[in-house]
């Protein structure tokens, strides 16, 4: 029974496998089929999807040619429309070439007919100059037998008179040099020597030099001094001023040719005063609280300065160095108070003579410039006040003008000599610069009287407060080569005699006049 049983397991599943496999076989053979017509499909898919690109390929390929074509087709229309215009501007060029070409002919049948005139011209002259040789020789020949002196002789005693009046000339402009250079050496070694000293604190300018400073009693001054100088030197050497304290009742001194130094040292010292604490520790600090204080007043009247002459765009530096000028004085006239009016008058003049009135303000306020720091740089203060402008990006004519304006530089431009003008004018007036009205006026009376005291003087006039002596002579005593003469004389004497600050000018006017009347 289980053999039977195990028999008909094996059977059964020997039919199974070879029912599967019958199965499957129908299966793969299926799926075959339905393989092959999916992949007709496919291929003609492809096909026809490579139909359409390279139909579409086609197209753009002959949409891409036809622009090609077009573009083509515009640069040879543009390139003949280009050679068009350069044939029609060749023919233009031709046609003027041609009328040029023919008026250079006709110009060189001109000048051929001059040149004809002028060999005509040349030749007339050239027989002129024959006939005139002949007539010359003649006349020589005649004139050497009247006068019995042969040409030679002639030409020999000529050279010889000619030779004597040489000498006689070169003598007396030897001489007239001479006398010339001795007066302007001396003058000019008077002019250094003054320069030299103002520029030291001698005794005759004390009073520009030294600041009095009052003080509350006499006890004050051994506070001052301190315990063995120690206070004082402390304040010598913080202001860099010198401190005299003599037998002045309840008043000391400081001398020091520096304005800005000598100002800081008194209103220090009255500082110092006010508070009573005087010591070295306390005077540094003073010094350097005025110094400070000192300084915002420099630039705020330096600015002020630039803002009344409208003058804008000035460097802050010099500003800073212009408002210095308010502590410097020249001659008792206030530096800065003298150049605004020198800015005020250059602009006034500018306007009337036409020509840039900020530039001529500018150059007139810091034409002086120089004197801030003229103790401190040596030079003189025309050339240090230019290097200064120069240096601060000043305008070169501006520059050139600071530092011409007393000829240490020629003058070249209205602008220069405008400048010059201006300082006269200010400097010159009666009442700018501290002098007394009677020693101004006996100052005047003294120029003429030297000048009338000269024979052939007629009248003599001091005008421009003194600096310039217009003198009146007499044509029948006084010579034209005279009056040069006179000129160096009267202005000798008044070297020798007078004291007097800058320079005078000695005018000789010498006029001849014919009268006659009608009856």
């Amino acid at each position: 029974m289980d053999y039977q049983l195990m028999a008909y397991v094996a059977a059964g599943l020997i039919a199974g496998i070879v029912g599967g496999v019958f199965l499957r076989k129908l299966l793969v053979e299926g799926h075959a089929a339905d393989i092959n017509t999916q992949g007709k499909k496919i291929l003609e898919t492809a096909i026809s999807e490579a139909k359409q690109v390279k139909k579409e390929n086609l197209l753009k390929a002959k949409e891409a040619a036809y622009k090609q074509k077009q573009l083509a087709s515009d640069e040879i229309r543009k390139e003949k429309h280009d050679l068009k215009e350069e044939v029609n501007r060749l023919g233009q060029k031709k046609g003027a070439l041609k009328k040029e070409w023919l008026a250079f002919d006709k110009r060189k049948e001109e000048q051929d007919g001059q040149f004809d005139v002028v060999k005509r011209q040349q030749q007339a002259v050239a027989e002129k100059n024959k006939e005139a040789d002949l007539l010359i020789g003649k006349q020589r020949i005649q004139l050497e037998k009247i006068s019995g002196v042969s040409q030679d002789e002639a030409k020999k005693m000529l050279m010889e008179s000619l030779e004597s009046e040489a000498r006689m000339d070169a003598a007396k402009r030897l001489a007239r040099i001479e006398n010339e250079m001795k007066m302007e050496a001396d003058r000019k070694g008077k002019n250094i020597l003054a320069l030299a000293i103002s520029r030291y604190a001698g005794d005759y300018v004390a009073d520009k030099t030294v600041s009095m400073v009052p003080l509350p009693s006499d006890e004050m001054k051994g506070r001052i001094i301190g315990r063995e100088g120690r206070n004082i030197r402390a304040i010598e050497a913080a202001t860099g001023i010198d401190i005299i304290i003599d037998d002045t009742p309840e008043a000391v001194i400081l001398s020091g040719f520096n304005p800005v130094r000598r100002e800081i040292a008194r209103l220090a010292l009255l500082q110092l005063i006010n508070d009573g604490r005087i010591h070295p520790a306390r005077i540094e600090e003073v010094v350097e609280k005025v110094t400070k204080e000192l300084d915002g007043v420099m630039n705020e009247a330096g600015e002020q300065a630039t803002f009344d002459v409208g003058a804008h765009g000035v460097h802050a530096d010099l500003i800073h160095i212009l408002g210095r000028l308010k502590y410097r004085t020249s001659y008792g006239q206030n530096v800065l108070q003298h150049s605004l009016e020198v800015a005020f008058l250059c602009g006034i003049m500018a306007a009337e003579l036409g020509i840039d009135v900020k530039v001529a303000k500018r150059a007139g306020l810091l034409h002086d410039i120089g004197k801030a720091v003229d103790h401190e740089v040596e030079g003189s203060h025309a050339i240090i006040g230019r290097d200064l402008a120069r240096k601060y990006g000043e305008s070169e004519e501006v520059v050139y003008a600071i530092g011409a304006h007393h000829e240490d530089e020629p003058p070249q431009s209205v602008l220069d000599v405008l400048v010059q003008a201006a300082d006269a004018l200010s400097g010159a007036r009666p009442g700018a610069r501290k002098e007394m009205l009677q020693s101004y006026v006996k100052r005047l009376e003294d120029l003429e009287a030297i000048a009338t005291a000269f024979d052939g003087v007629e009248k003599s006039y001091a005008i421009q407060a003194g600096r310039d002596l217009r003198i009146i002579v007499d044509s029948q005593k006084v010579k034209d080569g005279e009056a040069t003469l006179l000129s160096q004389d009267i202005a000798k004497s008044i070297e020798e005699k007078l004291t007097y600050p800058g320079q005078i000018r000695v005018t000789v006017i010498r006029e001849t006049r014919a009268v006659q009347y009608a009856k």
